[in-house]
């Protein structure tokens, strides 16, 4: 897919690095080059709801199709830090209330939007089935990933999960009721928490993710080691600027 992209569309996206079929494609945009937002928004934001120019985000959502020979417009969603998953089996303009979607269907491409919480890619084995979740602390303990597994209908040892760029554990302090959250319902995930002062913690994401996907049978998950946070180059993160752009994590079957 990659091979006949051009600058500086190549070096604006991150690929999945994960053992899945061929027929699958995944990526995560990165904040530039490419791109036509300002700042704060620059230059390759792909949220409509942050506050960036319309007409910017549409130019960039233009270029994402055209640049990256997409075999057809992103399925957008309207994220509200939820565990609802839609099932797509064709694209449509509307853009459902929803924190994850999932698909049979060759040629329509999820996408979840973020810029500190976690965005999950899944994958069946042979390709037939994926799925895309926005997995913020609210959703990883309403459920998304569990409820995305369970969307796809396939059996979970046969699933794949790519975890994208998200806030990093050695830079996203949260309160206790954010331990309390994870911790009170599954003592095994306090581990994923370290006390930096009283009453706040340095939470591991990605280490929360992999014990939900885990505790459904999902014992296959890659990525998990990038930071939004404290990687200001490559990524948007609402915890370090609050006021700035989206990323897009992309997932398609060719």
């Amino acid at each position: 897919m990659t091979a006949s992209v051009r600058e500086p569309f190549r070096s604006s996206v991150l690929i999945a690095e994960w053992p899945a079929s061929s027929a699958v494609h995944a990526l995560t945009t990165l904040r530039g080059p490419a791109g036509v937002s300002i700042a704060p928004f620059h230059h390759f934001n792909l949220g409509m709801r942050c506050g960036d120019d319309a007409s910017a985000v549409t130019r960039n959502r233009d270029a994402l199709v055209e640049h990256l020979d997409l075999p057809s417009a992103p399925r957008w969603l309207q994220q509200v830090h939820g565990a609802t998953v839609v099932s797509c089996d064709h694209n449509e303009d509307d853009e459902p209330e929803a924190d994850a979607a999932v698909t049979a269907t060759p040629g329509l491409v999820l996408a979840i939007l973020t810029a500190d919480c976690l965005p999950v890619l899944f994958a069946s084995d042979e390709g037939g089935v994926i799925g895309a979740a926005h997995a913020g602390w609210r959703g990883l303990a309403a459920g998304v990933l569990e409820s995305t597994v369970a969307a796809m209908q396939v059996a979970p040892e046969k699933i794949l999960a790519w975890l994208g760029p998200a806030a990093g554990p050695q830079a996203y302090e949260v309160g206790d009721e954010v331990r309390a959250a994870f911790a009170d319902i599954d003592p095994r995930a306090a581990s994923a928490f370290v006390a930096t002062r009283r009453g706040h913690w340095l939470c591991d994401l990605y280490a929360l993710a992999r014990l939900r996907l885990a505790n459904v049978g999902v014992t296959r998950a890659s990525g998990g080691g990038l930071c939004t946070i404290s990687d200001s180059q490559r990524f948007f993160s609402y915890r370090r600027e609050g006021r700035t752009g989206r990323m897009a994590s992309l997932a398609w079957i060719e």
